[in-house]
């Protein structure tokens, strides 16, 4: 159940029976060889995936997020955290008016942290009306980076992690081989010129493709976590 393909009288009745709901946040940004919005396409599949058999809705993915390290790679789009914070309040204002009671926010990118301490806060300043949001980055929850780990524990930005068939391009060639890893924690701190001195193509470290198995693999596990989400206890 995916909210673009709803019309009002739909939400309407599936609102007299469930209080639940699901917002993807992604990002618009470099990640090497891979689609400038991989951060998107995986939040917002990885959500729908997980509720889709639980009959929950989910909104339309949030396409831009914070991402300033990366400005100087064309293409990256990156608001400021006031902007980014106000809009994600402005969302959840929205969805509890329209009598949303529990909602799932399904991060795909790091740099969109901020948005999980506004939530707690948000809930914090609603508490009478009985809201509940959680905050779930999908690549790194508990299962779903012990079996990143377990596949090969040099993952990272642009790298196999994130290099599934629906984040690769038509006619863009892969490399094969293995990123030299780089100092990201010195690299965060650059300007973005400086950081994409640095960085190069983008990808962190580590191989830049693995097994279309061990990427299916880790997607069940990806979802299966974030259904858990929606089915354990809110309170």
């Amino acid at each position: 159940m995916n909210i673009k393909y709803m019309n009002w009288m739909q939400v309407e009745a599936y609102l007299r029976t469930n209080d639940q709901c699901v917002l993807p946040l992604g990002s618009t940004e470099q990640h090497g060889y891979l689609s400038l919005f991989v951060d998107g396409i995986l939040a917002e599949r990885i959500a729908t995936e997980a509720a889709e058999p639980l009959g929950i809705p989910v909104f339309p993915v949030m396409p831009y997020g914070l991402t300033p390290y990366f400005r100087a790679y064309p293409g990256t789009i990156s608001l400021r955290q006031r902007t980014y914070l106000a809009v994600i309040g402005d969302v959840l204002d929205g969805l509890a008016e329209q009598g949303f009671k529990r909602i799932l926010i399904v991060n795909g990118h790091g740099g969109n942290s901020p948005a999980g301490a506004f939530a707690e806060e948000w809930v914090a300043d609603h508490a009478s009306s009985g809201v509940r949001v959680k905050f779930h980055n999908w690549w790194n929850a508990p299962r779903t980076w012990a079996q990143v780990q377990a596949t090969d524990i040099v993952a990272s930005h642009a790298s196999w992690m994130e290099n599934f068939p629906w984040t690769r391009l038509a006619g863009v060639a892969v490399p094969t081989g293995s990123k030299t890893p780089v100092d990201v924690a010195r690299s965060r701190h650059l300007p973005p010129v400086a950081m994409r001195a640095v960085l190069g193509d983008g990808n962190f470290a580590g191989l830049y493709q693995r097994p279309d198995e061990d990427m299916l693999a880790l997607w069940k596990v990806g979802v299966e976590e974030a259904r858990e989400r929606l089915t354990e206890r809110w309170d």
